[in-house]
């Protein structure tokens, strides 16, 4: 159920075998996003419990979702960007069905980030599913 984009980055992964090659996209990825404006960096948009700041603006649009989001932290704003590219564009009615566990399992993501990133990566995730 994983969006195009995302499909994208599996495949990225799947040629590049090592991790610090893929730890590099993930960063270019993050890199490659529009930042988000000052305005929306706000406390209703600052996700708690990242080591890092982190802010994710979410806004339905035609009964689709869609976010934008920056950190403070390059591996961290890659993170956005690869969740980003899972979520955005999802049927409203569909996002509590994406099983981001599962599908960032793809990318073997959770075996290389520390316990913080991992606790932020969390964060970021059920701050996008309380829009389900």
């Amino acid at each position: 159920m994983a969006q195009p984009a995302f499909e994208e980055i599996v495949e990225d992964f799947e040629f590049l075998e090592d991790w610090e090659d893929r730890y590099r996209h993930v960063i270019d990825l993050g890199k490659a996003m529009e930042p988000l404006p000052d305005a929306l960096k706000v406390p209703a948009t600052k996700v708690e419990g990242c080591a890092s700041q982190v802010w994710l603006h979410m806004r339905p649009e035609d009964g689709i979702f869609h976010f934008d989001g920056e950190s403070d932290a390059m591996i961290v704003r890659g993170l956005i960007a690869v969740l980003k590219a899972l979520y955005d564009g999802v049927p409203m009615a569909e996002l509590g069905q994406v099983d981001p566990m599962a599908e960032l399992g793809r990318l073997n993501l959770q075996e290389h980030l520390s316990a913080q990133r991992s606790n932020g990566l969390r964060a970021m995730i059920e701050r996008i599913r309380e829009q389900a």
